[in-house]
């Protein structure tokens, strides 16, 4: 393989490859726009809540625009992929990103608009808008200054990673806000940002597909007695996600309850060893300490969410939290952190209970609160349902964003 620009695309079976230059007459197929959604993850690689977001996105985006997906890494069906150039396979990985974002670029000639997600698809968004002239929107789901740990994962990859960032959100035709809390972070953090720029469109969920399940052979085939009430953790081993903060807390869980934590891989081997550690601390402690390592599949998810008596999300940062509304629409009670766009999901006092960041005690006495009290956290569960239903569905998401889409292209 050669390090030219476009040399990591490899159009996937069934994409439609966005390289072709639009018709001299400027006719678009069916009269709609053409836009490239720019994004590392897409299924079935999905890690994290961006690659949740644009799964769904692109799903509803798909009958109102003429969309192509572009992602990174294997091969997959419905999107274009690209990897990062070979002669980069030993350079830090912001740098091999950074190829891909090139690869990007020279794939999305010929669109009226492109729109990208996270850092590690900005920078291709903010080139084509220049190579091109077509405008660029960024949909901000975290934001580099507002993560300093992810030097220890980064290293000096993480100055390239913020000026990606910055560098594209500053510049972009608009920017989308997953929250209120998002929209506040983005003014402050990039002053240079005019705030009419800045558009309020939440995340959302898909209820038909997240709802209860009254199965219980996944409970059973990773350890989880559905006899007994249980605590859950969803998420990556993440800093922002403050998963040593719930172990801390889980000292002075109810030795009635079981807490199951599914993981995901940790970012640096430091946090892999201290998580490690309080787990094992946990374990010699107490019993019913369930811990699922790796990525399960949706419907396992689904099926733990389902018969959880509280979902737990004790973030430090969180823009929204996709993972608090999938746990609300299976009909779990939600403990959470106050930070961030979580108190526009989690309604405190009616669908879960809020508390301060980064405080056991504080933790520990709500996750008791409601794990003593089943019917008021059955009762928050079912109001939470009630309100992502009510509230987050992606097809008006979409539609929201196609409507951002056609004021910026008219």
């Amino acid at each position: 393989m050669t390090a030219g620009p476009a040399s990591g695309a490899r159009p996937a079976s069934g994409a439609r490859p966005a390289s072709g230059a639009r018709p001299a007459s400027g006719a678009r197929p069916g009269g709609k726009l053409q836009v490239a959604l720019l994004t590392r993850e897409y299924p079935p690689e999905v890690y994290g809540g961006a690659g949740v977001h644009v799964e769904y996105l692109a799903r509803e985006l798909a009958g109102l625009v003429d969309l192509t997906v572009h992602c990174q890494g294997a091969d997959r069906a419905g999107a274009v992929a690209h990897r990062p150039w070979e002669l980069l396979d030993r350079a830090n990985p912001a740098l091999r990103t950074i190829s891909t974002d090139l690869s990007m670029t020279a794939a999305v000639s010929g669109v009226d608009l492109v729109h990208s997600h996270t850092w590690y698809a900005n920078l291709a968004g903010h080139l084509a808008a220049l190579l091109y002239g077509v405008p660029h929107v960024v949909t901000t789901h975290s934001l580099e200054p507002l993560r300093p740990w992810k030097a220890e994962q980064l290293g000096g990859g993480y100055a390239l990673s913020s000026w990606c960032e910055r560098t594209a959100v500053e510049a972009a035709a608009a920017v989308v806000a997953v929250s209120d809390g998002m929209r506040a972070d983005v003014l402050a953090a990039y002053p240079a940002v005019p705030p009419e720029r800045v558009r309020v469109i939440h995340n959302g969920i898909d209820t038909r597909e997240y709802a209860p399940d009254p199965g219980t052979d996944v409970l059973r085939r990773h350890g989880v007695d559905p006899g007994r009430p249980y605590v859950i953790f969803v998420g990556r081993v993440a800093r922002q996600k403050g998963l040593p903060v719930l172990l801390r807390a889980a000292a002075r869980l109810d030795p009635a309850a079981q807490l199951v934590l599914c993981a995901g891989q940790a970012d640096t081997p430091e946090l892999a060893a201290e998580v490690d550690s309080l787990v094992g601390q946990l374990t010699s402690a107490r019993s019913g300490v369930v811990l699922i390592s790796g990525m399960l599949a949706k419907r396992e998810i689904i099926q733990l969410l389902s018969h959880a008596s509280v979902f737990a999300c004790p973030s430090v940062y969180e823009p929204l939290g996709i993972v608090n509304l999938e746990a609300m629409a299976c009909g779990a009670a939600v403990v959470a952190s106050r930070v961030g766009g979580i108190p526009e999901v989690v309604v405190d006092g009616q669908t879960g209970l809020l508390v301060p960041p980064d405080d056991p005690a504080a933790l520990a006495d709500a996750l008791n609160a409601l794990v003593r009290d089943k019917d008021r956290a059955v009762a928050m569960g079912a109001m939470g349902r009630k309100r992502a239903a009510a509230e987050f569905d992606w097809a008006t998401i979409a539609a929201q964003t196609a409507a951002l889409y056609r004021e910026l292209t008219g």
